[in-house]
Formats: C-alpha cells, sequence, structure tokens
C-alpha cells in the first residue's frame, strides 16, 4: 500500500508587536514600553495591563536580539563570584539579580573558583556583549582594574574594593565591624583578644586586620596581648590552622575575632582539637553573618554585614555607569552592625 504525503502546513507566522498593538488599539511604540521592565513606569498600569494579557494571548515575546541591535545593549550583566559554593555569596547576588531584573537585565554568573583566569573570564564576558560587570574577586592589586578601564566598559566592585580606588564599590564598613567586635569582647572582660585575618591580598582581609589593630590600640591593649594569625584562604580549614597556631602562643588569647564566618568555624575546629570550650575557655567572633551561623554550637556571634542590600548597590551604581559613561566614580559603604549569641561570654578570671 502506498502512503501518500500531502503538503506540508506552513508555519504559523510569528506574532509581532504590531499584532500586538492591533489588538489592543495602541501604538506599537506603546507596546514596546509597556512589555519592557525598564521602560514599563512609562505606560498606565491598567494599558500595560492590557498590552501584557494581549501578548500572552497570541504568543508574543519580546525579542531581545533584535532590541539589542536596535540600542546597541544586549540586557545582560557578568557576574564574577570568587566562589559559588561559599554560603556568604548567594545574599549578595540575590540583592544584584534582584534589583537587574526589576530594570529589565539578566545576570551571568561566572564562578571563578581557586584555577580560574579573571582576565580571560572577563573577556568571554565582553565577547557575549554584557552591558556591564559586577566583579566581587578584585584584589588590592589587580591587572584586571586597569583591564576593565581599558575596555571601556561599565564595571562596579562588590564586597571588595581596589588599592587605588579605581573601581567605584560598594562595600561593608570593615573598620567599623571589627571595631563592634573589639568592643563587645573588651566590654565582656576580655583583655587578650586574638585575630584570624583574611588574606593579606584582598581588602576585607587587609582591611579588617587594619581595623582590628585600631580597635585594640583604641582600647588601650598591649599589641603582645592582640597577636594576629593570617589564613590563606577564607576556608574553615584555613582558619583552623590559624587559629591552631594562636592557641599555641605561650599566652594564649582569651577571645579570638576572626576575619569572616568561615574562619570562625575553623577557629571552633582548633578549639576542640585543643580540648577548650567555646565560650568557656575562649569566646569567638565571626564576621559577614552568613546563612546558618546561629544553628551551628554555639551559635556564633558575628559582625553582620548588609549583603543583600550591598548586592542591591552595586547593582544601582552599575546602572547609573551605563546609562551614563562619565558618572563619577563613587564608593558606597555600609554600616555593620554586632550580633550577639553563645559564642562570647564574660571572662571573669
Amino acid at each position: 500500500m502506498r502512503s501518500v504525503t500531502g503538503p506540508r502546513a506552513a508555519a504559523s507566522p510569528r506574532p509581532t508587536i504590531k499584532d500586538v498593538a492591533a489588538r489592543c488599539g495602541v501604538h506599537p511604540s506603546t507596546v514596546s514600553r509597556a512589555l519592557s521592565p525598564a521602560m514599563k513606569h512609562l505606560v498606565a498600569d491598567d494599558v500595560a495591563a492590557r498590552i501584557q494579557a494581549a501578548a500572552n494571548a497570541i504568543g508574543y515575546r519580546l525579542n531581545m536580539a533584535a532590541k539589542g541591535l536596535r540600542t546597541g545593549r544586549s540586557g545582560l550583566i557578568g557576574v564574577l563570584a570568587p566562589d559559588i559554593a561559599d554560603p556568604g555569596f548567594p545574599p549578595v547576588l540575590s540583592g544584584i539579580a534582584d534589583h537587574l531584573n526589576a530594570e529589565g537585565y539578566a545576570t551571568i554568573v561566572v564562578d571563578v573558583g581557586s584555577k580560574g583566569s579573571e582576565q580571560d573570564l572577563v573577556d568571554r564576558l565582553i565577547a557575549r556583549g554584557v552591558d556591564g560587570l559586577v566583579l566581587a574577586t578584585v584584589t588590592l592589586r589587580d591587572d584586571v582594574v586597569q583591564h576593565c578601564q581599558d575596555a571601556a566598559l561599565p564595571v562596579v566592585l562588590v564586597n571588595r574594593v581596589d588599592a587605588a580606588g579605581l573601581l567605584p564599590s560598594a562595600a561593608s564598613d570593615d573598620a567599623a565591624g571589627m571595631r563592634l567586635a573589639v568592643e563587645h569582647l573588651v566590654g565582656l572582660g576580655h583583655q587578650r583578644i586574638g585575630h584570624v585575618a583574611g588574606p593579606q591580598h584582598i581588602s576585607t582581609g587587609a582591611r579588617r586586620r587594619a581595623g582590628f589593630e585600631a580597635s585594640v590600640r583604641d582600647a588601650g591593649l598591649p599589641a603582645r596581648h592582640a597577636p594576629i594569625e593570617i589564613a590563606d584562604a577564607y576556608t574553615r580549614a584555613a582558619g583552623r590552622e590559624a587559629a591552631l597556631r594562636l592557641l599555641a602562643r605561650r599566652t594564649r588569647p582569651t577571645a579570638i575575632v576572626a576575619a569572616n564566618d568561615l574562619l570562625a568555624l575553623g577557629v571552633y575546629d582548633a578549639l576542640a582539637a585543643r580540648g577548650l570550650a567555646c565560650p568557656g575557655d575562649v569566646s569567638v567572633v565571626g564576621h559577614n553573618d552568613m546563612p546558618f551561623v546561629d544553628l551551628v554550637s554555639p551559635p556564633l556571634t558575628t559582625v553582620r554585614i548588609a549583603q543583600r542590600d550591598m548586592g542591591e548597590a552595586a547593582a544601582r551604581l552599575l546602572l547609573a555607569r551605563i546609562a551614563d559613561r562619565g558618572v563619577v566614580d563613587d564608593h558606597i559603604v555600609l554600616a555593620p552592625q554586632i550580633i550577639i549569641r553563645g559564642s562570647t561570654s564574660a571572662w571573669e578570671r
């Protein structure tokens, strides 16, 4: 039996912006504004809702590629993360992405990791036509800063600053955070306070260490009672090793301030390895207030930084630079607060 195949049915034409406009009885430019998150505010709410309903009914979707050809913008923002597995980064990313999404932008998140080339990843994002970059990976003296400036691409830093302050940034007040930690411990009677510092080539490590040193001086503590050990990475394992060195000092500190919460958890591990109790033998203070540190035992006293607000601030800075390449560089500094939990107690011996 012979099979007979008839002519293939023509594919339905893809709905256009003119189809939506005709359905709603408005000009195509009104449809374009109503369906653009960045311009929707220019259209009355009831009209925008009617246009969106009509677009949904006929299956129309805004063609971002075509829009990019017209405007010279892709609607994409690149975000470089130092370690996507770090529990402290998702709140920052959430602040960035939510603000950009509300303004009609999508984010491309790239995890640099320990072996990635930051400059190479920046070049790849530029090649994909991103409209700007948010960098959470920059070191104090980083060639990528000049590289980004040479590329004439809008760039902002988040939770980091560069040594020369060449790029706009949104970061926490690291010195103020250390002051809160030291003042809390001194108020509890501690006179021997150690510090597990973060890597010194990163602004958070260097600035928090400087803040710790200034705070113990202001408290009148002698330097020999405020020992510092530097962790080679912001990891729990590195925090443990640095804390073990502190605990091996001839005069053991009665309290330890860590440069971030992962390092503080490493301090917990070091105390357990030495058979010491927290906070009975040694009080511990972290920094950042990353998720779940209130659930460890004992719950971690820490300096809370406004991570989500920081991300939103970075996104606002970037969009301002995209809108006006001549905008003056800005540096947003957010105030931290001390969150007191069970890992600190009075020293009365």
